[in-house]
């Protein structure tokens, strides 16, 4: 899977989730205010990006994600390090 595709992956469960117009989904754009992520919210997300592309989420990892570049980065970067394992 490249980047590119899972971008769009990323993009379509988070329009069809959490009901946001694709339009409001920019890289620049900060994920928790856009998306109006709620504690429960954040669970419902690591379920799915669990669910999508198979790797466990640690809480700590969100501290750094701000926006849907860092969480595009996060988890591309989670896709390649299990790529390198199997």
């Amino acid at each position: 899977m490249t980047n590119a595709e899972i971008i769009v992956k990323i993009n379509g469960f988070l329009v069809e989730e959490f009901e946001v117009d694709a339009e409001k989904i920019v890289p620049e754009a900060n994920l928790r205010e856009t998306l109006e992520l709620d504690s429960l919210d954040y669970v419902d997300l690591v379920v799915i990006m669990e669910s999508n592309f198979g790797f466990k989420v640690v809480a700590e990892d969100f501290i750094s994600i701000h926006t849907f570049q860092d969480f595009y980065n996060y988890v591309i970067r989670k896709v390649e390090e299990k790529k390198a394992t199997v």
